[in-house]
Order: C-alpha cells, then sequence, then structure tokens
C-alpha cells in the first residue's frame, strides 16, 4: 500500500504532529479518505506505543480542535496491518464545507483540501465559494450511538396535549437518518440516553464551596427539561417585605424570563460535540451556559432582536409539539425586557445568560413561588 490522494502514512502520533491540518484536509475533499498512525512513508507498518492512549488522545483532538463539528464524519480504529497494530483514523467527506483548525477559523491558515498526496491551504476564493454552498449538517443526520431506543416517556407528553403519535413518528419527527437508522434527535429524545444536565448550588460568588449539584438526564430531553425548571422553580425563593403601608413580594428572579432563557438554552444547546448546557446558582446570579456560537448566518443584532435561527429544528418542532415553546424567537424579547442585552456573554464556544440575584435584608417571611412549572406528567 502507498500514499495516494485518499491515503496518508504518519509515523508516530505526537503532541507536535498537526493532526487536525490532514483530518480537515480530508473533511473538505469530496471523497474523505484514510490516515495510518504507525507506517512510514513506504506503507511499512511499525506500530504504535500506548495504542489506546493514542486513540483516545486523537478522538479528543478531533473533536475539540476542528469546526464544523466532524461528530459522525469519523472514526479511530485499532487495525492490524501486516501483523502490527496500527491506528486507522477513517473520515468521510463532510456537508458543511469548509471544514478549519477551530484555532485559526475560516481562514487560509485554518483551512486545508487533499491535493495529490498531499494536505493544501485552500484560497480565501475557495474558502468562500464553499461556505456560500454550505449545507448544514443537523442532529438528523448524525446517527444515534444506541439504536435500542424506546419513546414512552415522548409518547407521554404528546398524549398530555392530546396529539397521537401514530406508527409513522419516527419519519413524522425526523427520528431517522436518510438510511433508516435512529439519530442523534431520536437519541435526545429516548427514554435512556447518556445526556445529562446539571443545577449546581454554590454557597458564594464563586465556584470553590459547592453546597449541592443535581444531575438530571438520562431520559428523553423533555423531562429533563421539566426536572431543571422544577429545581430552579423550587430555589427560586420569594422575599416578603411588610411595611405599615404595602407587602411587597420579591423573588429572587423573574421566573418567565429565567423560563424562557433555560428552554433556549436546552433547545438551541450545540449537541454534536455531546457538551449539554449547565446551571449554576450563586449567592448573586444565576447562570446558564449553552455550548455553541451565535448561528452562522445570524448577526448578533439578529439574535437579540429576536430574529429565529434554530440550531436544531428538529428539537425546536418537538417542544413546541407539546407545548414548551409558543413560538420561534418568542423567547428572546422577554429575556431582553427583564434583564437586558448585557445578560449575555459571548464565548469562543459557549454562550452564557447571567440573571442577577435579588435578595432582602432580614425578610419577615419568605416563601416560595411555583411560577416555573410547565406540564406534569408520571413519564417515570
Amino acid at each position: 500500500m502507498v500514499e495516494a490522494n485518499r491515503i496518508e502514512f504518519k509515523c508516530r502520533f505526537t503532541d507536535g504532529l498537526d493532526i487536525e491540518k490532514e483530518v480537515v484536509s480530508f473533511l473538505n475533499y469530496r471523497e474523505g479518505g484514510i490516515i495510518y498512525i504507525g507506517v512510514d512513508d513506504k506503507g511499512h507498518p511499525i506500530g504504535v506505543d500506548d495504542i489506546d492512549s493514542v486513540v483516545l488522545k486523537i478522538k479528543d483532538r478531533i473533536r475539540n480542535n476542528i469546526l464544523p463539528s466532524p461528530m459522525g464524519l469519523f472514526d479511530v480504529l485499532v487495525e492490524s496491518f501486516d501483523g502490527v497494530d496500527v491506528v486507522k483514523i477513517f473520515l468521510a467527506s463532510g456537508s458543511e464545507k469548509p471544514y478549519y483548525k477551530a484555532r485559526y477559523g475560516m481562514s487560509t491558515r485554518g483551512c486545508y483540501i487533499r491535493v495529490g498526496t498531499a494536505a493544501e491551504p485552500m484560497s480565501t476564493t475557495m474558502i468562500g465559494n464553499l461556505f456560500s454552498h454550505r449545507v448544514r449538517n443537523s442532529l438528523r443526520n448524525i446517527v444515534s450511538p444506541r439504536q435500542n431506543l424506546t419513546f414512552r416517556q415522548l409518547k407521554i407528553y404528546y398524549e398530555s396535549k392530546k396529539l397521537d403519535l401514530n406508527n409513522y413518528f419516527e419519519h413524522t419527527l425526523d427520528l431517522l437518518t436518510n438510511d433508516g437508522k435512529y439519530n442523534y434527535v431520536a437519541f435526545l429524545f429516548s427514554d435512556e440516553n447518556n445526556v445529562s444536565i446539571k443545577v449546581a448550588k454554590y454557597s458564594g460568588t464563586d465556584r470553590i464551596d459547592l453546597i449541592s449539584n443535581n444531575e438530571y438526564g438520562y431520559c428523553s430531553l423533555l423531562k429533563a427539561t421539566d426536572l431543571v425548571l422544577d429545581k430552579l422553580n423550587t430555589e427560586n425563593y420569594v422575599f416578603t417585605r411588610k411595611t405599615e403601608k404595602f407587602r411587597e413580594d420579591i423573588p429572587m428572579w423573574d421566573a418567565l424570563a429565567v423560563r424562557e432563557a433555560v428552554i433556549n438554552a436546552i433547545v438551541h444547546n450545540d449537541y454534536t460535540n455531546e457538551v449539554p448546557p449547565k446551571f449554576e446558582i450563586f449567592s448573586d446570579r444565576l447562570e446558564i451556559t449553552s455550548y455553541g456560537t451565535i448561528p452562522s448566518g445570524l448577526s448578533e443584532e439578529e439574535f437579540f432582536g429576536g430574529v429565529s435561527l434554530p440550531r436544531n429544528k428538529e428539537l425546536m418542532r418537538v417542544f413546541r409539539d407539546v407545548e414548551m415553546v409558543e413560538a420561534l424567537g418568542s423567547g428572546m424579547p422577554v429575556i431582553i425586557r427583564k434583564y437586558g442585552r448585557e445578560s449575555f456573554t459571548f464565548m469562543p464556544h459557549f454562550i452564557r445568560i447571567t440573571i442577577p440575584v435579588k435578595t432582602v435584608n432580614e425578610p419577615q417571611n419568605v416563601h416560595k413561588t411555583f411560577t416555573l412549572k410547565t406540564l406534569k406528567n408520571d413519564a417515570n
């Protein structure tokens, strides 16, 4: 076997090896390709030391250092080559070209394509042409890591709204890939999965003194959302301040705005990197952090204006069906009106909403509010 347009050899895997460049070049190549680690330039296998560790490192670097997400487009295997174990990285051609090294963005330093037996930088013209013809990958196209899925909880939610899921609901709700396998949408809405959403509470203003760390998930995303909302509801104390002339109820945060922020974070989270949203309560604020930046094609002004460009249109459809989302773009104005644009922080890979927590010194009475609750069900 020799190097070719679809085959690349690397003698060894080191921290200095630019594996991301090679992976990007094949993702952008119309036919994909294969990278062998532990094979010299002449095609002779020399093996890989600590091969299991190398496999894990390669997977981690591909997942975290390349954008758009290459999830579902690569596989890292151990293969015996002439009796010697080597690492084989199989790469499919991606549908969201151009792929690029996250560190350098969509530039000539970040975008590569396979030309003959080498990974060559793309020209700015090629980058622009590919981006203009990009076909956005979605959760619908990513195969579920498990295929033995059940949907009892999903059916209960639909039944509660007097909606019937017939025998074709898997097709109707886009729970299948083009070749008929359960996709990642199905995985998220299934009764059992490995997606966990955490609600952490700290005694102070930093992450040092953890009071509680509740984990909700491993179930349908609908049920997990309800559990998060219920937990935040129990934490949203209402302080009652009485004077001779009036009585004032002061909740820690606005229940409606927080509900919209929670659902937005869950529905619009980028799950392709298997990073769920998280919720953290501090003594002075509530932080809601979701993975993913403003969707491509949407400006910051449009984002704040409530223009809807759902990152996960399949998730949005189901949440709307069960009336957990009222309308596209309806949540953002509620959040902005109450807490302003300054409550949003945009990071390279995350969006965070910071909700200030109100407190009253020495309240005469404290009780709890229950306005965050959504539909109740017995989907256990």
